[in-house]
């Protein structure tokens, strides 16, 4: 009797509950995604040097690096912290960044 309680509860309120949709899944509102052009990887080491010195800046949410492209791809809250930020935390790792002129 608790159970078939409980079950129709949850039925009846499962549907009060917000579903993510693809377009509010993708990314948090207010977040920012960014593509760095990133000199001096020569090695596939690189992009884990690039990728911590990124995920250390406050407001940073996600840092990929890839040596064979030579990016980086940054999720910020922009609230938080800015591109030049994020330009100046790979060049103090020896990887000088720029935005890619994609993302202008």
């Amino acid at each position: 009797m608790i159970r078939t309680l409980l079950f129709s509860f949850l039925l009846a309120t499962a549907s009060i509950v917000p579903v993510a949709t693809a377009a509010n899944a993708a990314q948090p509102v207010g977040l920012q995604t960014v593509n760095l052009s990133v000199e001096n990887m020569t090695c596939s080491m690189c992009p884990i040097t690039v990728r911590k010195s990124l995920e250390k800046v406050p407001g940073v949410v996600d840092a990929k690096a890839d040596y064979a492209t030579r990016t980086a791809r940054v999720t910020y809250d922009p609230s938080k912290t800015d591109i030049q930020t994020l330009t100046d935390a790979t060049a103090n790792a020896g990887y000088p960044s720029a935005l890619k002129p994609d993302d202008q």
